[in-house]
């Protein structure tokens, strides 16, 4: 790597404030957190030649006749631990994935979002995104004891995590990432924290740390932070909400136009991204709610989707237009409602920035907006003519969709598509042949 600012920056820092251990970050392609440290005197040369290290042992990446691999650090990314001590203090780093030969590694997640960036752009557009990170605090990782009985916007008595949602706050914008809003969330003990919009990669970065700043936090207070997407029975589950718009290359909102006959201020590339994100949303299901427990959360009954629909104020719906501002051009944008926040963010991105791209390629017709209600009222060929599908109802349905899915295969590559239909296939059957104890207590005595 050609020295470059923000090289010399990490060096200088490393040296002015006695970093002693970088530690370098990566994902599976599930989306888990990976990392090992280096010390201070082997920095500068892991920018040239990377770091060396076993990928057969990291979800979907390689089998242990090809294990050997390379992880380059990213510069630009990195950022000091606060939560650690001053002396002989902690930094990270996000690294880029490569083949020993130098070449791109095929199971990168980060390398995935970067070629559908890359496609964004020769499309004459880049992308800003937000994420609302929806979560809970209990108090041990043994049970879903809530340390609180707060509900939405509560700010009393009943919210003991506004504590533990400042200090996190406060952690991640010491790292760069900034924070637009926190609130205690529905359900007891649930919480919400919404970073401020970014480019997708970055974005990537930031809900990649802020799930490992919450749950640090929460250590340190004795209690655990938990992503899984519907913990409670009955209660409002987890989503990550994600915020997203197009801008030209001249900088201007591509979702944008004030003249829109519709009366929405949404663009003709607006309306056909959406139109993409609709159409395609079956078979990238699987890729922003991944396990078995995220489809309890997708349900009828709730305030998640379970169509693909849209509307601007419906929350039920699976996409909203967000009207807090309505008629300003830098506030328009479409709120997608279904991801969960145990994505790898990297592929969420990339999936969701491509079904996207393909509706504004192929010149799809968005269609009426329509409520929930309306929706279930609607016969299969009304359904049809509105172009409303269902959400898949449990990992089995999103599996068949992804996996026969050419759009998918193409933008995340034969690599990851093939480890993801694998993955889940194996996930799904260890869940259907589990005896559950709901089965117990409904059958055991009266049958």
């Amino acid at each position: 790597m050609a020295n470059s600012p923000e090289r010399d920056f990490v060096l200088k820092t490393v040296r002015e404030r006695g970093i002693h251990f970088l530690r370098f970050w990566f994902t599976d392609v599930l989306g888990t957190l990976k990392s090992f440290a280096v010390t201070p005197a082997e920095l500068e040369s892991t920018f040239d030649e990377g770091v060396g290290f076993d990928g057969s042992s990291i979800q979907g990446f390689v089998p242990i006749e090809e294990s050997d691999m390379v992880a380059f650090p990213d510069p630009s990314t990195f950022q000091v631990l606060p939560w650690r001590p001053k002396d002989n203090g902690v930094a990270r780093m996000f690294c880029d994935i490569r083949n020993p030969d130098g070449s791109a590694f095929d199971g990168d997640s980060r390398l995935a979002l970067r070629r559908v960036l890359d496609k964004a752009a020769d499309m004459g557009y880049s992308m800003n995104i937000g994420a609302e990170m929806e979560y809970f605090y209990f108090k041990d990782d043994t049970s879903t004891e809530p340390i609180d009985k707060g509900g939405y916007f509560d700010l009393t008595s009943l919210d003991n995590a506004h504590d533990l949602r400042r200090d996190t706050v406060l952690t991640l914008e010491k790292m760069g990432i900034p924070v637009e809003y926190s609130h205690h969330e529905a359900a007891p003990s649930q919480q919400e924290v919404d970073l401020r919009y970014s480019d997708p990669m970055s974005m990537a970065d930031a809900v990649m740390t802020f799930r490992l700043v919450a749950k640090e936090i929460a250590i340190q207070q004795g209690v655990h932070a938990s992503f899984m997407p519907q913990p409670i029975n009955g209660e409002s589950g987890s989503g990550m909400h994600l915020h997203q718009s197009l801008f030209d290359e001249e900088g201007n909102n591509a979702f944008f136009d004030p003249d829109d006959p519709d009366g929405h201020n949404l663009s003709l590339v607006a309306k056909r991204y959406l139109a993409g994100i609709l159409k395609y949303a079956p078979e990238y299901t699987i890729v922003t709610n991944q396990y078995v427990n995220s489809y309890k959360r997708l349900v009828h009954g709730t305030s998640t989707p379970v169509y693909t629909n849209w509307s601007e104020c419906d929350r039920s719906t699976m996409v909203r237009i967000p009207m807090y501002k309505p008629g300003k051009e830098s506030a328009t944008r479409i709120e997608i409602r279904s991801p969960d926040p145990t994505a790898n963010p990297y592929l969420a991105f990339a999936a969701t920035l491509a079904a996207g791209l393909k509706g504004i390629e192929d010149g799809l017709e968005l269609s009426a907006p329509c409520s929930v209600v309306e929706i279930e009222g609607m016969s299969d060929a009304e359904r049809a003519e509105h172009k409303v599908q269902s959400l898949p109802r449990d990992l089995g349905e999103a599996i068949s969709c992804f996996e026969s899915s050419e759009l998918m295969r193409e933008v995340l590559g034969e690599h990851i598509h093939r480890f993801y239909v694998e993955n889940k296939k194996r996930e799904w059957e260890s869940y259907c042949t589990y005896v559950s104890d709901w089965e117990l207590k409904r059958y055991l005595q009266k049958l």
